[in-house]
């Protein structure tokens, strides 16, 4: 099984006490789930574009699991105390496991693209 991320990206945080208090709740939230935080708003090394706001990267062991955890109750109670102060965006997503091949990736794109009688994209 792959695990699962929750990826948010806050471009605007205003500090609050519902912040704070947000903060000291979550991982109560993630504890049934096997959630786990993995990265939380520290400043980003932009190497290239741009990347206005932070990041938080939450792991699962699956994607069924994040699902849960976003829909229970625990999470509901305390999400507008986030949502209210800052602006931004999650997303829900399967990574990839152990054994990931990106050239095995890039085969199936070629085959694919060789189906439906057109080039394979670009990298």
């Amino acid at each position: 099984m792959a695990p699962a991320y929750g990826f948010a990206h806050l471009r605007s945080r205003r500090h609050h006490s519902d912040i704070i208090e947000y903060l000291e709740r979550i991982q109560a939230t993630l504890d049934p789930f096997a959630g786990r935080f993995v990265i939380h708003g520290p400043p980003a090394e932009v190497v290239e574009g741009t990347w206005p706001g932070s990041m938080v990267l939450i792991e699962f062991p699956g994607l069924a699991e994040a699902r849960a955890w976003y829909d229970s109750p625990a999470y509901r109670a305390i999400l507008r105390l986030r949502t209210d102060h800052i602006e931004g965006d999650l997303l829900l997503i399967e990574g990839v496991g152990p054994d990931y091949d990106p050239a095995e990736r890039a085969r199936t794109l070629r085959t694919e693209a060789g189906r439906a009688g057109r080039s394979a994209p670009q990298p």
